[in-house]
């Protein structure tokens, strides 16, 4: 059995309702949890497009989905497509560096799960699935990661490190797969000559392109994350631990830690480090629209509150 620690910045943790099922347009809910962080703005700094369209939305009420007329508000949760009272040319489209998989587990609420609004924000470069419905990774996986903590979780700033080890061998196999230790903790070498190969690797990985192509996220609670974690074929993959930071998701699960973050601020941090550690650029929001509704949202909630 996979034990996790508490203390690691994770994915996807989104609160395990056994009541009756809330959609994530139930803003005044009594029931939704409040984390500490909520006692100040985190988001204020984000460089997001307009919200008006929203404003307007929340004025006007529910609508409905444009593909299965289903009454929502902001968003279709099953359709992944703004309700017609959000033009989709006013919502901002956001341009990722690689594609992103996220796996649903069947028994996520939709109408909770902030998974959509990667879908919604980054259309051409995010792909769901519901599990156990996933793709075979096997051929590829020297140029995929997972973003799950474990004990042999690595750093993103070791990614490119990792992923080059894999691609010298020309394909992880079980004795040597991505998901090993770091270097740093595997090998006794002497810390001049260790830093001196990790920064060669580096400098290949970036003169010939980055070569991670995909990251793949799990949308679940973390009481359902085992299943989907162990299945076959996410064996052998590179897996990432974030650092860590706190959510600000109204969803907070009771009694758990304020590292446990939400499907799209996973997305979104990874993103963040991805682009400073990998890609070694100044970071300029360009990834903050990933955070449009969410942003929102948590406004709303706040105000609320």
């Amino acid at each position: 059995q996979l034990t996790m620690s508490l203390n690691s910045s994770t994915l996807l943790h989104e609160e395990n309702s056994q009541g009756p099922k809330r959609n994530t347009e139930c803003l005044e809910s009594l029931e939704l949890q409040t984390p500490s962080s909520l006692q100040d703005n985190p988001l204020q700094r984000l460089q997001l497009a307009s919200q008006e369209v929203l404003e307007k939305a929340k004025k006007s009420g529910r609508s409905k989905c444009p593909r299965c007329s289903s009454s929502r508000m902001f968003y279709c949760y099953t359709c992944f497509v703004p309700v017609e009272t959000v033009p989709t040319k006013e919502i901002p489209t956001v341009k990722l560096p690689l594609k992103i998989d996220i796996i649903k587990h069947p028994n996520e609420t939709d109408g909770k799960s902030t998974a959509v609004h990667a879908k919604l924000l980054a259309p051409d470069d995010v792909t769901i699935y519901k599990y156990p419905c996933i793709p075979e990774y096997k051929e590829k996986r020297h140029e995929i990661a997972l973003i799950f903590p474990g004990p042999n979780s690595a750093s993103v700033k070791d990614i490119a490190f990792h992923l080059q080890k894999c691609t010298e061998k020309g394909v992880c196999d079980n004795d040597n797969d991505c998901s090993r230790e770091p270097f740093l903790k595997q090998a006794k070498i002497e810390p001049k000559e260790e830093e001196k190969n990790q920064n060669e690797c580096i400098s290949s990985n970036r003169s010939e392109g980055t070569r991670l192509k995909k990251i793949i996220f799990i949308d679940s609670t973390w009481n359902q994350t085992n299943k989907i974690i162990t299945d076959e074929r996410l064996q052998g993959l590179l897996q990432i631990e974030l650092k860590t930071r706190k959510t600000c998701f109204w969803r907070h699960q009771k009694g758990k830690p304020d590292t446990y973050l939400s499907t799209i601020e996973a997305i979104y941090y990874f993103l963040v480090d991805y682009h400073q550690e990998i890609l070694r650029e100044n970071y300029k929001g360009q990834y903050d629209n990933l955070l449009f509704f969410f942003s929102f949202m948590y406004t709303l909630i706040k105000n609320v509150k």
